[in-house]
């Protein structure tokens, strides 16, 4: 017989749970749920339904893993559902069409891509992914009939993004009803006790409760995440709309772009973004609201935790060390060209030639001339060889004279 696990008591579970929660449907359930797994000492089934279609993780995709994590630490169980069935299917998601089907090859590949970065956030020794494939392929005609028959079509259409759709006369295939009664079909298989998910799948999520209950199962409880916005401040963070911070990214770049965020969402981010004590994140609150702290030493606090979390601390002290040569001098301004060089097969490119081709010089006599006087820097360090060959390996700032700037790029 397998040992009973041990839990954390449920007033210190909720406490981690909450944080930064949306919603917890319905919270009271959940509570009894944790209860029961103590006395028993059986894990709750905790489960987030992942979309092949989008296999490269930045912030954004963190925050709902980060409270997934929160379970796991917690000792309760992960799965990790890869809709590669379901991608087969397409599904609109707050959108005004359809998302584009893949096919199930495409779904398996994104879905390990998405793994291995996800574990960069999960502890990959008690994380479970399993592919809806598995069952959802197995249903016959005689079975979908019986499921759809546990849901209106009224209801469907309190779908927002439906109702939009339906109201403006758009079409909606009766294919795309199906996408949410599969996504519930997953937590009947997995005999789900909690749901994960962003704002925008709670839908989707509480189609599952209602599913589960048609067949006899106790419906899952759900846990929504905010949607996170980008380095704008506007819109939802995505690599489409290049207003991301990218978690495979070096930590210059990580240091650099959250730098960049506006002052409104310093708060939201540690909360979010990080594991830093509740009673400090109340402190950042407070010294926000007062305007009795600068913003940018909460910045770069924040810089410094995020390059730790995914990378080292010494890696941070680097990256902020980095960003400090290259803007904290207030002669540099914060919008430089930039300039991507020809490298040669040692991954090197040779001073001279990079400074005409980043125009920085209208000649190699001029570049050479211009070196010899100590006029042209490499990260705000005096470049005193003209025979110098650069290693190109990431982003750094040519300087020639007190104005002229180009960010050089790999």
């Amino acid at each position: 017989m397998a040992a009973q696990r041990t839990f954390p008591p449920v007033d210190e579970q909720m406490a981690f749970y909450r944080r930064g929660a949306v919603d917890i449907i319905p919270e009271d359930d959940l509570i009894k749920k944790l209860e029961k797994s103590i006395t028993n000492g059986e894990p709750l089934k905790v489960k987030l339904g992942l979309d092949p279609s989008r296999p490269d993780i930045h912030m954004g995709h963190t925050v709902v893993l980060r409270k997934l994590r929160q379970f796991q630490d917690c000792g309760h169980e992960v799965l990790l559902v890869v809709g590669d069935f379901t991608a087969t299917i397409g599904d609109p998601s707050g959108k005004s069409k359809t998302r584009p089907a893949m096919t199930l090859e495409e779904t398996r590949i994104n879905g390990r891509t998405y793994y291995e970065q996800a574990t960069k956030v999960l502890n990959p020794d008690k994380t479970r992914i399993v592919y809806n494939s598995e069952w959802l392929e197995k249903l016959t005609f005689r079975d979908l009939i019986k499921i759809a028959s546990h849901y209106t079509v009224a209801r469907m259409l309190e779908r927002d993004d439906f109702e939009k759709r339906y109201k403006s006369g758009e079409p909606i295939s009766i294919h795309e009803f199906m996408y949410p009664l599969a996504q519930a079909m997953d937590s009947v298989e997995l005999r789900a006790d909690i749901e994960l998910g962003g704002t925008d799948q709670t839908f989707n999520l509480l189609v599952g409760r209602t599913i589960q209950e048609a067949f006899g199962q106790s419906p899952q409880i759900i846990l929504t995440t905010p949607l996170l916005e980008g380095t704008d401040g506007v819109e939802k963070m995505s690599k489409s709309l290049d207003n991301y911070i990218g978690i495979d990214e070096s930590p210059e770049e990580m240091y650099g772009k959250t730098m960049s965020i506006p002052d409104k969402l310093i708060y939201k981010y540690f909360e979010l973004l990080t594991d830093i004590p509740a009673a400090e994140l109340s402190e950042i609150h407070i010294q926000l609201e007062n305007n009795s702290v600068n913003p940018m030493k909460l910045k770069r606090h924040l810089g410094r935790t995020l390059v730790e979390l995914y990378h080292t601390p010494e890696a941070a002290r680097e990256a902020e060390s980095h960003f400090n040569l290259i803007h904290k001098d207030k002669s540099i301004p914060d919008d430089i060209p930039e300039y991507r060089p020809d490298i040669s097969q040692d991954g090197t490119v040779w001073i001279v030639k990079l400074m005409t081709g980043a125009e920085m010089a209208s000649s190699n006599s001029e570049a050479r001339r211009l070196i010899q006087q100590g006029g042209v820097r490499i990260d705000g360090e005096k470049v005193e060889d003209f025979d110098l060959n650069l290693p190109v390996e990431k982003p750094f700032v040519l300087q020639v004279g007190k104005r002229k700037f180009v960010k050089i790029l790999p």
